[in-house]
């Protein structure tokens, strides 16, 4: 008995292990661990419309491209349908400092800024520092890098 379950243990460990590099690629959109809610769930729109972070509700959201996006009010959530585009996060919500330096971090809606019209996140208080220090070069390297680090 111990050892059938033994080989059964070993069998899924090493079907896990050779599943291993399907899950290696990252997605092309920040989410919490096994969420789909984008933005941590705040309101894209906000930023644009009342200049600060705003948590979305349940009662206003969208699925698009796969992921949930949350609304404070009905007609941010009207807005995001309209032109998602331009509300969306550069990068896909991930930090932009380090997507400029060649990998992935979280990106936290409480560190952002807006630079010509697109919403950018950074990963904490520290970082975004750094990343206003040479904004333009960082959104350089950042777009060059960009959607290639997520394979890395």
């Amino acid at each position: 008995m111990f050892k059938k379950l033994l080989i059964a243990i070993a069998f899924a460990l090493g079907a896990f292990t050779l599943s291993a590099p399907a899950y290696a690629e990252q997605a092309p959109v920040h989410t919490g661990l096994l969420s789909r809610v984008a933005v941590s769930g705040y309101d894209p729109v906000a930023y644009f419309t009342d200049g600060r972070p705003v948590r979305g509700s349940e009662q206003f959201r969208i699925n698009h491209q796969g992921y949930e996006y949350r609304f404070a009010s009905a007609q941010h959530l009207a807005a995001f349908r309209a032109n998602p585009a331009r509300y969306l996060p550069q990068y896909g919500g991930y930090c932009a400092w380090a997507v400029s330096q060649g990998y992935t971090a979280a990106g936290n809606p409480n560190n952002w800024r807006i630079v010509d019209g697109r919403l950018y996140l950074n990963y904490n208080d520290e970082i975004q520092a750094r990343w206003e220090q040479d904004i333009p070069g960082h959104i350089r390297n950042a777009n060059a890098n960009w959607p290639g680090v997520l394979s890395r």
